[in-house]
């Protein structure tokens, strides 16, 4: 189980990874979850959390955002676990109701793959079916900031907008970050997602990510990007903006 240990003392482990990250914050006695994975992963994210958090149960799940693939098993961790369920206010209601829409593709592979899903709405077994998940109310519900300090952890939440209106991200001692599907990790030295809202605004909030002195950044699907990483591409990006403006 890969884990990272700040300087303030505390830990963030990696309890799921594959097609869906998930990752626990803890410091002493206390435990954030930051995302759920698919209900696919259900027994495996148990017995990690079961043998990590000593039955201390969880103080809060911060939902990156609200794509079934980050939020399948946030009911069933809320009823088990008892944490307060962490949400950017502007996908409160998708997660009430338990169908977040799909976010745009950024390449021609993925716009074809939404362009499908749109096109088999509604007909016989419609494909959006598959997105759908078991609905939660969020406890808190995020605007652009929100401190966890009071969760016993030296972290905080910003707004990170782009790959959904609502993704948040998870700033452990402003030294890692948690960001959920605004920086992509499957393909080596490629951040940008291959899904998103509004690519331009998800370029800002790189930059924002960037502002936070962090040297890691954690995302929600693959692995680590370093500050090098994430900085050469926000670089290109803004220059190719500037360049078509």
């Amino acid at each position: 189980m890969k884990k990272w240990i700040t300087h303030g003392k505390n830990t963030v482990h990696q309890v799921l990874n594959g097609r869906s990250n998930a990752f626990l914050i803890s410091r002493g006695s206390k435990h954030v979850l930051v995302d759920t994975g698919r209900t696919s992963s259900w027994k495996k994210l148990n017995q990690k959390l079961d043998i990590l958090t000593a039955g201390n149960g969880l103080e809060a799940i911060v939902l990156t955002h609200t794509h079934f693939d980050h939020v399948e098993n946030a009911a069933a961790l809320k009823e088990k676990y008892h944490g307060k369920i962490i949400v950017q206010r502007s996908e409160a209601e998708y997660l009430m109701r338990g169908n977040t829409p799909l976010p745009q593709g950024t390449n021609f592979l993925t716009k074809f793959i939404v362009t499908s899903v749109e096109m088999f709405k509604g007909g016989g077994r419609s494909l959006e079916s598959r997105y759908k998940y078991r609905s939660v109310d969020p406890d808190i519900e995020v605007d652009e900031t929100f401190c966890l300090n009071d969760f016993g952890i030296d972290a905080h939440v910003i707004h990170t907008p782009g790959h959904s209106y609502g993704s948040l991200s998870v700033v452990v001692d402003d030294e890692l970050a948690l960001v959920g599907d605004t920086v992509f990790g499957v393909f080596g030295g490629y951040v940008f997602p291959p899904f998103a809202d509004d690519p331009g605004v998800m370029i800002e909030s790189w930059d924002k990510l960037l502002k936070t002195g962090s040297k890691i950044f954690i995302p929600g699907h693959g692995g680590d990007r370093s500050r090098k990483e994430l900085q050469n591409a926000y670089d290109i990006h803004k220059n190719l903006k500037k360049g078509s403006g």
